[in-house]
């Protein structure tokens, strides 16, 4: 029986528990990309229903989910660079950009040709459509989540990070940010007995 080609594509992604958030900061709980990719995808989902439900929106929301559930996956090759260093200035973010595209290229060639294209429209999804812009805000409603729960078990290293992107979060222009953190961002504060 010949041996099958194969691809790395899923066992690389598969490493993308090994990559930690939040490196320069010291954690109570340490937060890998695959779960914050999950938590991404499921915060970004809600947003597109609740702008399709309450803001007249027309946005697909399982691409939506889609889309974030790859939205961190390049970084299996390039790590996760810390928002501080990733927004000192503008060459250091434009280089970053590169190197996340490059990281992109080299996933997609662990793949079968036949599945590229497929992917690449996943992978390069436009950051700047409703889509993009609702998985950003997705993205920094889940840093605010871990924020909300570092301090909740006592760690003050994240009162600076909780207070500026909370900030950040006010500043998204979409009606459905605002209505999830009306409706849903209370809860992260609350023991499992208030929760019930």
């Amino acid at each position: 029986m010949s041996q099958q080609k194969q691809y790395s594509f899923f066992a690389f992604l598969s490493r993308m528990k090994y990559i930690h958030r939040w490196s320069l900061m010291r954690n109570v709980t340490n937060e890998n990309i695959q779960e914050h990719s999950l938590q991404a995808a499921m915060i970004a989902h809600c947003l597109a229903l609740i702008r399709n439900r309450h803001f007249n929106g027309n946005v697909n929301s399982e691409k939506v989910a889609l889309y974030a559930i790859f939205h961190d996956s390049n970084e299996t090759i390039i790590g996760d660079l810390p928002t501080p260093i990733k927004y000192f200035n503008p060459e250091i973010l434009e280089a970053y950009k590169g190197l996340e595209n490059i990281s992109k290229e080299k996933l997609l060639t662990m793949l079968p040709e036949s599945l590229r294209d497929e992917y690449r429209n996943i992978l390069f999804y436009d950051e700047d459509s409703i889509e993009g812009k609702i998985i950003k805000a997705a993205d920094r409603i889940c840093a605010y989540i871990k924020c909300i729960e570092e301090i909740k078990a006592g760690n003050s290293e994240f009162i600076k990070a909780e207070q500026a992107t909370l900030k950040k979060i006010r500043e998204i222009d979409l009606p459905e940010v605002k209505y999830f953190m009306d409706h849903f961002i209370h809860s992260f504060s609350l023991t499992l007995d208030e929760l019930n």
